[in-house]
């Protein structure tokens, strides 16, 4: 945490040396003030609005660090005061724009933070008047004896891929809410159910939903030119490996009309895909240290391995992140979960 970020928390008056740390600090970074669209002219007032909602939001937000993520919440205060919070006061601009609920897509791989900065960033949004709504691509799971069937193709071993979620489920929440209706019935998903398989529990009835965070591990995500997938990269190996891939690219035009509904798509983005695969290790690695059960390194491998021939981030992400107009906001994630650039459009920067 920077010393002028650290004054800001103990002082009641703001001095002129903090001001200008703060104004240098939001300018530096050129790709990152363009995406929360701050310039010279209204920097002082973006840092103004910033550092009041950072001490408004600060007591949720150590209790969240504190329960949910057991750290520290003065080691997350950095990450807070540069992403967090003025992606929420964006979000909060757009909905403000829209005059109707708002649908912000997330789209991350494992590991990539997520859920994370679905509910900070639900923390903020509350403290500036939005009731926001989480919804993930794992609520649209079909239920477990429709994926009974699906498993009668042997390469469905687990709940995931496109084609295992309910479409039109998804399309009817999102658009009840785009309409403003009163009351939504939203969906959610038991993942310990029925031994891991999983399954739809009770849904949760919501109102007044000014803003959705739909996020997973591949919202937005569209098809592409099946030519790719005669020289793909591992683990898409063998002639299988190519046709399942194939397949599930095709599967994807079944969710087009969800993405449809998105009125953004924020990246997160990891700056090598392969540490997902990692990541997913030091989760379970945790999980078993806690007591929990937990998959092996080489479950782990036949699991995401599993996802990468589905849907390869190497040919479905990266160029993803590179059309200016299927993507809003990209987050980079470097290996030890710290994030990298943030920008909205870096060819034309």
């Amino acid at each position: 945490m920077s010393l002028w970020l650290g004054e800001i928390l103990i002082s009641e008056t703001v001095t002129e040396n903090w001001q200008q740390q703060a104004r240098e600090a939001a300018l530096a970074d050129k790709l990152r003030a363009k995406a929360f669209g701050i310039a010279p002219e209204n920097v002082d007032e973006a840092i103004a609005f910033r550092s009041h909602l950072l001490k408004s939001v600060l007591p949720a937000f150590s209790q969240f660090c504190q329960t949910t993520l057991q750290i520290e919440p003065k080691k997350m205060l950095q990450v807070l005061w540069d992403l967090w919070l003025p992606l929420g006061i964006k979000l909060a601009s757009q909905r403000q724009q829209l005059e109707r609920p708002l649908i912000q897509g997330i789209l991350g791989g494992q590991g990539t933070g997520k859920t994370t900065m679905s509910k900070v960033l639900s923390l903020i949004l509350n403290q500036l008047g939005y009731r926001t709504l989480s919804l993930s691509l794992d609520d649209l799971y079909k239920t477990y004896s429709d994926r009974l069937v699906l498993k009668q193709d042997p390469r469905l071993i687990w709940r995931g891929p496109p084609g295992t979620h309910d479409v039109d489920l998804g399309l009817d929440v999102l658009d009840q809410i785009r309409q403003s209706q009163s009351s939504v019935m939203v969906p959610r998903f038991d993942k310990s159910a029925y031994k891991g398989a999983g399954d739809r529990t009770n849904p949760e009835m919501v109102t007044g939903v000014d803003i959705v965070l739909f996020e997973g591990w591949f919202v937005g995500v569209r098809p592409i030119n099946t030519d790719v997938f005669d020289t793909a990269p591992p683990p898409i190996v063998t002639n299988e490996d190519r046709a399942f891939a194939r397949d599930m690219n095709l599967r994807l035009h079944d969710y087009l009309p969800l993405w449809d509904r998105l009125d953004s798509l924020i990246v997160l983005y990891p700056t090598d895909y392969r540490c997902s695969l990692e990541w997913r290790k030091q989760a379970e690695q945790q999980m078993i240290a806690a007591g929990k059960s937990g998959m092996s390194n080489a479950e782990i491998e036949q699991f995401v391995n599993y996802f990468w021939r589905s849907l390869h981030p190497e040919l479905f992400i990266k160029p993803l992140v590179k059309d200016a107009t299927a993507v809003d906001l990209v987050v980079e994630i470097y290996a030890d979960h710290s994030f990298g650039e943030v920008y909205c459009d870096r060819a034309n920067s």
